[in-house]
């Protein structure tokens, strides 16, 4: 079992950054085909993917990110960041962190990400 805890989102003006973090309550990258993921979901909306980071390190973002987004991991405290730049109202949203552990997959609560004009 593992339990994923959110953190860092609030509320940004367009233009802003803000960071956020998914602690895991154990390792997430001890086997091949482990990986983490940040997904959102704007209200109205279905949940889209954002990024992901695999056990080996590979990234990959979704087409919207454009580069402002950038996934990385911290494997001694079991966490995994989203640092997010050049903030857009569109990117408005629940921020929930998403992993597949030993074939297995967890979600956390989510954390909301508000950006204003």
């Amino acid at each position: 079992q593992v339990q994923l805890v959110e953190s860092g989102g609030g509320l940004a003006q367009a233009g802003g950054s803000l960071g956020l973090s998914c602690t895991a309550s154990r390792k997430m990258f001890s086997f091949s085909g482990n990986h983490v993921a940040w997904y959102r979901q704007a209200p109205g909306k279905q949940r889209e993917f954002v990024a992901r980071i695999t056990m080996s390190g590979t990234t990959d973002y979704a087409a919207f990110v454009e580069g402002r987004f950038t996934i990385s991991r911290d494997n001694t405290k079991n966490t995994v960041f989203l640092q997010m730049n050049s903030l857009k109202p569109e990117d408005t949203g629940r921020y929930s962190c998403y992993a597949q552990v030993n074939g297995l997959t967890y979600w956390g609560q989510g954390t909301q990400v508000t950006v204003s004009l």
